[in-house]
C-alpha cells in the first residue's frame, strides 16, 4: 500500500545527532506527497576545534553511519539523503563516490549527497570559478575545496569560520553570513557554495541571489533539489534559491 503522506515518494534522512538546522530546513522545503524521516548518527564528543577536533567527529560519523542506515531503512523509504556534507566531501571525487557506496551497499538505495548535488547544479549553471564558506576548521576545508579542483572547477577563496563545536554552527548569524558572502563574491566567481548542513544559509541563500547577482548555493537546498529530481518530482520550491525555483 502507498503511505497515505508520502504517496510519492519517503525519503530517509541522515544526520549528525547535533545538527538542528537541516531537519527544519527539509520541512520549510517539502512538496506534497512527499516526507522526510530522520535518522540520527551519535555524536558523543562535539568538539571539532582545529584540524584533529574535526578529525574526531569525522571518526564517529564514520562508526555510526552503518546503525544510523540501519533504524532508518526500518520505515522502508524509497531513496537516502544525506544530511550532512563534510563527509561527502572528505576524500574528494573518489572520497565522494566511496562513500556513496557505502551508503548504497548498506540500503540498496539511490544516495544524494551534497557534494555531488552542488557538482551537478555547478555544472547547469555553467559556472566553473567559485567561492566557498564552510563552518569547518582548515581540514575541512582542504578537502572541500580537493573535491571541487578535482572536477575542474577554480576554487577561489574558501571563508572557513571555525566553529568550535558541531552544534554552535547553527548559532552563526545572518550577519557573518552575509558578510563572508559579500567578500566572496568580490572575488568574481560565478558562483557561491554553502557547505555544512547545520549552517543556516537556505533563506539567506535566496534573498543573497538577488543583491549579489550570483547563484548562491546552500547545500540543504541543493541536496534536496538533488533528491526531488533524482526522483522524478519537478515541483518548484520559492524561497530557497534559483535552483529548485527553476530548475
Amino acid at each position: 500500500m502507498t503511505d497515505v503522506l508520502g504517496w510519492r515518494r519517503k525519503f530517509g534522512v541522515i544526520a549528525p545527532s547535533t545538527n538542528t538546522i537541516v531537519e527544519p530546513d527539509l520541512y520549510r522545503m517539502a512538496v506534497p506527497g512527499v516526507t522526510a524521516h530522520f535518522s540520527r548518527i551519535h555524536i558523543r564528543d562535539q568538539d571539532m576545534r582545529g584540524d584533529a577536533g574535526m578529525e574526531r567527529l569525522m571518526q564517529q560519523i564514520r562508526a555510526e553511519i552503518g546503525a544510523a542506515c540501519e533504524r532508518v531503512m526500518t520505515c522502508e523509504p524509497d531513496s537516502i539523503v544525506m544530511g550532512m556534507s563534510a563527509e561527502t566531501f572528505w576524500g574528494g571525487v573518489e572520497g565522494n563516490r566511496a562513500f556513496v557506496r557505502q551508503v548504497h551497499d548498506l540500503t540498496g538505495l539511490r544516495v544524494a549527497t551534497g557534494a555531488e548535488a552542488c557538482e551537478r547544479a555547478l555544472t547547469l549553471l555553467g559556472a566553473r570559478h567559485i567561492g566557498v564558506v564552510t563552518p569547518y576548521q582548515p581540514v575541512g576545508d582542504a578537502n572541500v575545496r580537493t573535491f571541487f579542483t578535482d572536477l575542474g572547477f577554480e576554487v577561489g577563496e574558501i571563508i572557513g569560520l571555525k566553529c568550535p563545536t558541531a552544534v554552535s554552527i547553527a548559532h552563526v548569524g545572518e550577519p557573518e553570513l552575509r558578510d563572508a558572502l559579500r567578500t566572496l563574491a568580490a572575488g568574481g566567481v560565478d558562483a557561491i557554495v554553502q557547505c555544512g548542513t547545520n549552517l543556516s544559509m537556505v533563506r539567506l541563500a535566496d534573498e543573497a541571489e538577488r543583491w549579489l547577482g550570483l547563484p548562491v548555493l546552500a547545500i540543504n537546498a541543493a541536496t534536496w533539489w538533488m533528491a526531488l529530481r533524482d526522483n522524478g518530482i519537478q515541483d518548484q520550491v520559492h524561497g530557497a534559491g534559483s535552483l529548485l525555483r527553476e530548475h
